[in-house]
Parts: C-alpha cells; structure tokens; sequence
C-alpha cells in the first residue's frame, strides 16, 4: 500500500492552517545551517530547537560533507548569510554497517532491497544488478567521532569557505536526544 495518500491528506491539512509562514524570509532567521543525518529519527527542528524559517538543514546519509553538502553550505553563506555551520552526526548509523565495497557488490547482485542479518547485509534479489556502485565514493563510517572531525576538517579547508565561519562536530545520540560535542573537531572548525 502506498503512502501517497496520507502524505497528500497531510499535506491539504498543512496548507490549510499555512497563514503567515507564506511571508518567510528567505534567509534563515537565525543565520546558521546543520549538516546532519538522513535517518527519520533524527529531528533538527527538535534537537535544535528550530522553528519554520529558523536555519539551513542540509541531510544526506551519515551527514557527510559530500561535494554537494559542501555547495549548499557556501550557497547558505554566500547567497543567504549563515554564519554558523554544525556537522551532526549519530550513533547507530547505519552508515557504520557497511563498507564502501559491500554496497557495490550487493548492487552487482541486484537493484532489490538487502536485508541487514547477523552478519551484516544480505542481498536477497533477483537480478539484474549494476557495476556501477564500484564508481561511488559511499563515504560510509569507520569511526563516528573521527567521521566528524574529517567532515568538519573537509568543510574547514574548502577552498570556498571563508575562515570566519566557525564549524561546530556533535554526535546526536538516538537513545537519549543529547547533542554530544566532538571537542578536536570543533577545534579544528574553529573561525579564524
């Protein structure tokens, strides 16, 4: 059954009672910008205490600073004056269950859904699969804490950020709600 739907229903109840947030700025009002996770159970509107039109929520799997996190951050600053950025990243990521080459190899096998076993993901398709999953960088997670100073680190010395920005690296923690801070990578974001 699709969710289609219920998305749609949702959405007329929203527009409904839409009123005043149709006169947003465009710039975000409290001039900062997060890069975070994709996982449904992070809320940054709620860990950071974001109302509509507050910041920037820039998410991909793992909260990398992919090539293209890092064009929407300068777009954030550049074009819409962010001063603030913070790479969050989570425990329990999936992004730490597999390898780069693992998820290559299970799209060899086939475009269907894996399934995560005792024992990492399993592909439980049919073919046909693509080899190329061979050509991405998946930038999967090794060690969270250090995952965040190297994005934090990647964003610090792009040639397209300005030094007076600082970078902010926290862990968000699924168990419990906390932002905890990655102290060597808020060093390493610090503005100069």
């Amino acid at each position: 059954m699709s969710v289609l739907p219920e998305v749609l229903a949702a959405n007329a109840a929203h527009a409904a009672d839409f009123g005043e947030r149709g006169s947003l700025a465009l710039p975000p009002a409290r001039r900062f910008a997060i890069l975070t996770c994709m996982d449904a159970r992070l809320d940054p509107a709620r860990y950071a205490g974001l109302a509509e039109g507050d910041a920037h929520v820039i998410r991909n799997a793992g909260g990398r600073a992919s090539d293209d996190a890092i064009r929407s951050l300068v777009i954030s600053y550049k074009l819409l004056g962010t001063q603030e950025w913070f790479v969050v990243h989570h425990t329990d990521c999936g992004m730490e269950y597999f390898r780069g080459d693992v998820m290559a190899g299970l799209l060899d096998a086939s475009l269907e859904t894996a399934e995560l076993g005792p024992n990492g993901f399993v592909d439980v398709g049919e073919g046909p699969g693509s080899p190329a999953g061979h050509d991405v960088d998946w930038l999967t997670i090794a060690d969270r804490e250090q995952a965040v100073v190297d994005d934090v680190a990647r964003i610090r010395n792009h040639d397209l950020v300005p030094a007076r920005i600082p970078v902010y690296g926290y862990v968000y923690h699924v168990t419990t709600g906390r932002l905890i801070e990655v102290a060597e990578a808020t060093a390493v974001g610090a503005a100069s």
